[in-house]
């Protein structure tokens, strides 16, 4: 049975995107069996994967408003061991959809339950922002995972996330934990990144993972080409600390 997680944080550019991508990776690397669904309409872990583009595939959009069957959506073998159900534009529209669709909160967890057991691992690449498409993936998940930029306004962003959280598992998933916090863009060189991982570990009791993601140029070139860092320059700092996430994250597990 696989654990379903959404990755999310109201605020853009956080690097929530890219960890849905290496994260998938590199558990796919440690022969981890993964789904990644795109749920964010700006379909960048959809590009950020598919170096040749979704080539007409059916995606999240098709599946959740019943147009499609599960097996039509994904696309095997993105990544190793990867598979990624695409999402592009048409996906905005079902914030509306689902808002007059009966049991629209759990459109996805409903369409994911004859899936779960192919996968040891399925992500959830949220949109950044809190509205239905949000909370369709916190209710089909066993937890979250938040990324959290090393930057001042982080608390703030972080604490309306928790609130959603919070929410969803009063009303619609009583089991949604929240998996980790994850600082991600950390600058070793500024103190700023110290005080943001420290002002954090002071205010919250939640779990925090013991590992960093770094700024990396490699880690911000990868999407343009397609590929996972994974791949795209495996020896990167990068590339060592999305694996040394995978591990924690099995370890946990």
């Amino acid at each position: 049975m696989s654990q379903i997680i959404s990755l999310t944080n109201q605020k853009g550019g956080v690097g929530k995107t890219t960890t849905a991508i290496n994260l998938s990776a590199a558990l796919g690397e440690a022969g981890q069996k993964v789904l990644l669904i795109d749920f964010d309409p700006q379909g960048n872990s959809t590009s950020g994967l598919l170096a040749d583009g979704m080539s007409g595939n059916r995606t999240i959009y098709d599946l959740i408003c019943g147009n499609s069957r599960l097996s039509d959506c994904i696309i095997k073998d993105a990544a190793e061991n990867v598979d990624i159900i695409p999402a592009d534009i048409d996906l905005s529209g079902a914030e509306v959809e689902l808002v007059n669709q009966e049991n629209g909160q759990t459109a996805l967890r409903n369409a994911l339950k004859s899936i779960k057991k192919e996968y040891d691992y399925i992500f959830i690449d949220c949109p950044p922002s809190i509205g239905p498409l949000t909370v369709n993936a916190l209710a089909a998940s066993d937890s979250a995972i938040i990324p959290v930029q090393c930057e001042y306004y982080a608390l703030e962003g972080l604490s309306q996330v928790l609130n959603t959280i919070g929410l969803v598992q009063q009303k619609l998933n009583k089991k949604l934990k929240i998996f980790g916090i994850l600082f991600t863009m950390y600058d070793g060189r500024t103190n700023l990144s110290d005080q943001v991982i420290q002002s954090v570990k002071a205010t919250l009791r939640e779990n925090i993972f013991e590992t960093v993601i770094p700024r990396n140029v490699r880690l911000a070139e990868a999407p343009s080409h397609g590929e996972p860092i994974t791949t795209y320059d495996p020896s990167s700092r990068g590339a060592e600390s999305y694996r040394m996430l995978a591990a924690e994250l099995l370890n946990k597990g």
